[in-house]
């Protein structure tokens, strides 16, 4: 291996290099550098970078409008259509690692969450039917949550799944005011279905006034109507339509979950 240093300005075009003069111990005379080599231009990098002792090019992706799980999923398109020599592995690192890791950790938290708040609602009502009636609010907001991504064209990403965990909580609550206000009518002594009819008249307010004050402030975050929206609008995406469609339905389906297990006797 030759190491030589050169003042600055001394070597400035390929010629100069060429023209390095090279002495031996014992020989006095001297010869061009292009004697004893071939010198050539090539295309290298300009520097070299290691991730865990191995040698990597690293390609940065910024994202514009998109959110970080279509960008993703673009990326890994674009890798399977591509021939990746022998030797040679891709590997998505950075937010998107990240996001992968903790995907599937969220499915298992929120099953946990329901679980949790199921157990947490026995307590309180001490029954074990009427959380099961107030869950049901549960699934068609995550029906809506499918729907709205389906449509808006958003991906299934962390945002979105925190948006659903979101969406859990405030659909039980408007399934608690129904629920809730109906054993209060029962216990004092109206029938079952002029109860569920009384808390549907009204409690219906308050969960418009509820539901409508968040579907309307989460339209601009889910219209990317601001710097650094896009990555927060999969989450209200998801919270709007999954909160639409449980409101729609929780007014019609609890009430008539209720009346199906407390009215055996009625028509």
């Amino acid at each position: 291996m030759l190491t030589v240093q050169y003042p600055e300005q001394q070597v400035k075009t390929l010629n100069d290099l060429r023209a390095i003069p090279l002495r031996g111990t014992r020989d006095p005379g001297s010869t061009r550098l292009d004697m004893i080599s071939d010198i050539r231009r090539i295309k290298s990098p300009t520097e070299v970078d290691h991730y865990q002792f191995r040698r990597t090019t690293d390609i940065y992706v910024r994202p514009q409008e998109e959110d970080l799980g279509r960008i993703a999923t673009a990326i890994d398109g674009i890798i399977a259509k591509t021939e990746v020599p022998v030797g040679l592995t891709v590997t998505l690192r950075g937010m998107v690692q990240g996001m992968r890791a903790s995907f599937s950790s969220f499915a298992l938290g929120l099953c946990l969450a329901v679980v949790l708040l199921y157990l947490i609602l026995v307590a309180q009502f001490q029954s074990f039917l009427d959380p099961f009636i107030i869950l049901l609010a549960v699934p068609p907001g995550i029906i809506g949550v499918l729907l709205t991504l389906l449509q808006t064209n958003t991906t299934l990403n962390v945002m979105s799944l925190m948006g659903v965990v979101m969406l859990v909580g405030i659909a039980v609550s408007n399934s608690i005011l129904i629920v809730e206000f109906t054993r209060h009518l029962r216990h004092e002594g109206m029938a079952v279905r002029e109860a569920v009819a009384m808390a549907c008249r009204v409690r219906l307010r308050p969960v418009l006034m509820t539901s409508l004050a968040t579907i309307i402030g989460l339209l601009p975050m889910a219209m990317k109507l601001g710097a650094g929206s896009e990555a927060y609008a999969p989450l209200a995406r998801a919270i709007l339509g999954g909160l639409s469609v449980s409101v729609a339905l929780t007014v019609f389906l609890v009430p008539a979950a209720y009346v199906l297990a407390y009215d055996r006797g009625g028509r």
